[in-house]
């Protein structure tokens, strides 16, 4: 195993013993050490695989729920392969939501936390690392403005799917199915939704990189966690 594998893997089992204190103790170094030692580890080792604390934790606990959406998708790759890029990307959305049901109130806090404005940068970061990872699982190949359009399109689907599904209490989430089906067919049938914002086009052209895209998303987080809090 190297060094980053090793890494990883640390991190990750650090990551699986704190979840499960969140919901006692919050996004806190209590709960951060009560999962190192839950996962067999020394208290110095939490502070090396995470040395920024509860954000540094999150931040791997949304790359672990993509790499394992990732994971699932390519053990599904002939079946996957046969769907239209629109239910590949339903797909993709439901599949990270199935991933993160155990976690649901680690989940919630951590969107809670990630809505603080300070926050706000690294909120963009890991919305944008996810959708870039479902258009390129559903084998998006774009490299002109469709790239920009397509993710930002996403980043709207993912993020209010991901609110609905917290508050949801419907048999086997049947609502947030529904509502998730609704959404893709408002903003990501092919064609008609990049049609829709092609207007956009000269703004997403000066983009030097698509971390320029993640840094417009953040604002968006925090309306809509703000939103749901109010409901």
């Amino acid at each position: 195993m190297t060094g980053e594998a090793s890494r990883d893997a640390l991190r990750d089992e650090i990551l699986l013993g704190t979840v499960r204190n969140v919901v006692f103790d919050g996004w806190t170094d209590r709960a951060i050490a009560a999962g190192t030692a839950a996962a067999g580890h020394d208290r110095n080792a939490a502070w090396r695989a995470f040395p920024g604390g509860a954000t540094d934790v999150i931040a791997h606990f949304s790359d672990w729920a993509d790499r394992r959406m990732l994971a699932v998708l390519e053990r599904e790759a002939g079946s996957f392969a046969g769907l239209r890029v629109r239910d590949k990307i339903t797909r993709a959305v439901r599949v990270r939501l199935e991933i993160l049901e155990p976690h649901r109130d680690a989940v919630r806090r951590a969107m809670t936390l990630l809505a603080m404005r300070g926050n706000a940068p690294l909120a963009a970061r890991l919305l944008y690392r996810t959708v870039d990872a479902m258009w390129r699982a559903a084998g998006d190949t774009a490299t002109d403005v469709n790239f920009y359009t397509k993710r930002g399109l996403l980043a709207g689907v993912q993020s209010s799917t991901l609110l609905y599904w917290l508050a949801d209490r419907s048999a086997d989430h049947a609502a947030t199915w529904a509502f998730l089906d609704r959404r893709i067919a408002d903003v990501m049938a092919v064609g008609k939704a990049i049609g829709r914002v092609r207007g956009l086009g000269e703004r997403f052209d000066r983009l030097p990189s698509p971390l320029r895209l993640a840094g417009r998303l953040g604002g968006r987080i925090r309306a809509a966690v703000a939103g749901r809090t109010r409901t």
